[in-house]
This record gives C-alpha cells, sequence and structure tokens, in this order.
C-alpha cells in the first residue's frame, strides 16, 4: 500500500517541505516556509497535512559532520515531537548532515526533497 510522506528541512526563519510516496519512492520539492512565528507556521504545515492526508512525516535531524548533536538538533527534535502531537502522525527523523550544504542558494524545500529521497532509499 502506498504511503504519503510530507517531510521538512526545520529552520528557525525557513523550513522546506517535500512530499513523496512510497509507491514510486520519489520526493518533490512543495514549500518554503516562512511564516515569523510558530503559531502561523503551524497554521501553513496544518494546511499542508490535510492537503496531502500523509501518513508519515520526516523530519531532517541536523548534527554535527561527526554526528554530534548541537543547539538545532535539539530544535528539530522539539519540531517533530511538536507535528507528532498536533497532528498524531508518526515522525522519523533523518540524518540531514549533508543536504543543506549540498544545496545551491539555500533552497529549503530541496533540502526537504533530499532529505524524504534519503528515507525513500532506504525502504
Amino acid at each position: 500500500m502506498s504511503q504519503t510522506i510530507l517531510a521538512f528541512d526545520f529552520g528557525e526563519k525557513r523550513t522546506g517541505v517535500a512530499v513523496g510516496n512510497t509507491l514510486t519512492k520519489t520526493a518533490e520539492p512543495l514549500k518554503i516556509i516562512q511564516e515569523k512565528n510558530q503559531q502561523d507556521k503551524f497554521k501553513v504545515i496544518e494546511e499542508l497535512v490535510q492537503e496531502w492526508q500523509p501518513q508519515i512525516l520526516v523530519v531532517g535531524l541536523p548534527t554535527h559532520p561527526d554526528g554530534a548533536e548541537h543547539e538545532m538538533t535539539e530544535k528539530a527534535k522539539r519540531f517533530g515531537n511538536q507535528l507528532n502531537g498536533r497532528f498524531q502522525k508518526e515522525v522519523v527523523w533523518v540524518d540531514e548532515r549533508y543536504t543543506s550544504v549540498s544545496v545551491d542558494g539555500g533552497n529549503d524545500a530541496l533540502a526537504a526533497q533530499l532529505i524524504l529521497q534519503q528515507y525513500l532509499d532506504q525502504l
């Protein structure tokens, strides 16, 4: 059975979003959320969840190159836990160590696509 997945490249200023599914195992960039406050950010996410009806939410987990956690690791974990609490969806964290640097111009939606593709490739 095919599952729809939304993926997030969490950032304090911008959060990239991508969508994909387990049938085609392909991901595509969807949107960059740039709302200033948490309430507005989650309102946009709620609209995306209603539109796409994902079964799984994937969140990129940033770490240092050696895998050690840092400040953004904790913020991304908190974001993922908030997604789980608000939408009652399974949240999967994916190591995103090299996704943001491999995307030109800081396109967070493309970074989210890379995070999701990495997840789909492991299925």
